[in-house]
């Protein structure tokens, strides 16, 4: 597999699979933490997971288009704003559909998937006719343009640096918020014991809504980071669905450090992969790789300590 590559080859094609597999690492960590959130708490299989992204990443678009058209001044910092609305509107998507939908339906996991797997189909044909079937792209700002020389064959873009920093501070924040915040309490009473959370006073069902809304709002950034390294197009998020939802499993579910270590992991593997064989023989060697794994260690690579 390595023949007729020196050793300079290989150092410079393992930095710049291993920064290609970074930027991968920092759109599975955003579409997994809010799906490991949903999944461990409400134990909810949300097929649409990858929708509520590509929402984040058309309003980018649209953010995108304004500024350029009507504010031009302020285009430079078009993407910073567009992260929030991205939020606002996944979020208060996912709060609708939580409400309309998901909270009929809970303790049922084959209904959640089957009817979660419906709405990314109605989600995908509404994007199809709202946007087209085309895929689009942002205009990146110049200060997002060019990449920073590392050595002379190893160079990295700066866009792929701004989102792993965006990945970096998202988790953070997320961590501080699970752990520190009345809400992030709740969500690990409700995890741990839902009759016992219900019984001292915690309304479950709207901790269930917000945790399904924050959920789907950290896809919806997830997507507004997408659009720095990728186009968007309707059927986008159901390339990055399978892959994040092997990332919770594999990470264990309601995990953050196992959701972190296991994308890291999956990034890596298949970005090294995929540059010596074909990109679906690394997918399903990375598969394998993680089911064997699991037969092993089924309860996934970091589990929640629960009193019992």
């Amino acid at each position: 597999m390595f023949e007729g590559y020196s050793s300079s080859d290989l150092i410079a094609i393992f930095a710049m699979q291993g920064f290609a597999g970074l930027i991968l690492f920092s759109v599975l960590v955003l579409m997994a933490l809010g799906l490991a959130i949903i999944f461990g708490q409400m134990g909810v299989i949300n097929m649409a997971h990858g929708e509520f992204m590509i929402l984040g990443a058309y309003v980018t678009y649209l953010c995108s288009h304004f500024f350029a058209n009507h504010i031009p001044a302020l285009f430079s910092i078009y993407f910073f704003v567009a992260m929030i609305l991205a939020f606002i509107a996944a979020g208060a998507l996912g709060m609708m559909v939580e409400w309309l939908l998901i909270r009929h339906l809970y303790r049922r996991p084959l209904d959640t998937l089957l009817a979660t797997w419906g709405l990314s189909l109605i989600l995908q044909q509404t994007y199809r006719s709202v946007f087209g079937a085309r895929e689009v792209g942002v205009t990146i700002p110049d200060w997002m343009m060019g990449s920073l020389p590392l050595t002379d064959l190893i160079e990295v873009p700066i866009n792929g640096l701004f989102v792993m920093v965006l990945t970096f501070a998202i988790a953070v924040a997320v961590a501080i918020l699970l752990m520190k915040s009345q809400w992030g309490k709740k969500v690990r009473a409700v995890t741990f014991n839902r009759p016992m959370a219900g019984a001292v006073g915690i309304n479950t069902e709207r901790v269930d809504r917000m945790t399904f809304g924050i959920g789907c709002g950290i896809a919806g950034v997830a997507g507004a980071a997408f659009t720095m390294i990728g186009s968007t197009g309707p059927s986008s998020g159901q390339l990055y669905i399978v892959d994040t939802f092997l990332v919770v499993v594999f990470g264990g579910a309601a995990s953050l450090a196992g959701t972190i270590a296991s994308a890291f992991s999956i990034s890596q593997a298949q970005s090294l992969m995929e540059f010596f064989i074909s990109g679906s023989m690394a997918k399903v060697l990375t598969l394998l790789t993680v089911v064997g794994i699991l037969m092993l260690r089924p309860q996934g690579l970091f589990t929640l300590k629960i009193r019992n």
